[in-house]
């Protein structure tokens, strides 16, 4: 035995903190954002304070009574727990906000939104530390 999982097991699960404050998800508004679909999805660095995900989930009135909202969060809550792990960053919060469509849209479509929202959002940050230094005239 090399001491290797075998192929088939199960990636390992990373932990990801809920967001639950209302000034949480204010400082992640301020952040970068992507729509995508039945989703919009918000991301700020704070890799300088902390270095796990934390994700935040909000369904305003505008998409329907309260049956509604919780179905929609509750799908993007999942979809969530399925793509963070694979395309969220360590050291960001994110803020899944659901549209209109949330709560009908076909599973694998809402699914390929998440994930589309995530790599795009990933590809537009660039990290601090290699990011050019403005200059200013």
């Amino acid at each position: 035995m090399t001491g290797q999982a075998p192929p088939d097991a199960p990636a390992p699960q990373i932990e990801i903190e809920r967001m639950k404050r209302r000034a949480e998800f204010l400082a992640a508004a301020k952040g970068a954002s992507c729509a995508r679909g039945a989703v919009v999805v918000q991301a700020l660095d704070r890799s300088a304070e902390r270095s796990q995900i934390r994700a935040g989930f909000t369904a305003t009135r505008k998409i329907g009574g309260a049956v509604v909202r919780n179905r929609a969060k509750r799908r993007l809550r999942e979809a969530a727990r399925l793509a963070l792990p694979l395309h969220g960053r360590a050291g960001f919060d994110y803020v899944f906000i659901a549209r209109g469509g949330t709560a009908a849209r076909p599973w694998v479509r809402l699914l390929d939104d998440v994930k589309s929202a995530l790599i795009s959002l990933a590809a537009n940050q660039v990290p601090a530390a290699s990011a050019p230094a403005a200059v200013h005239r």
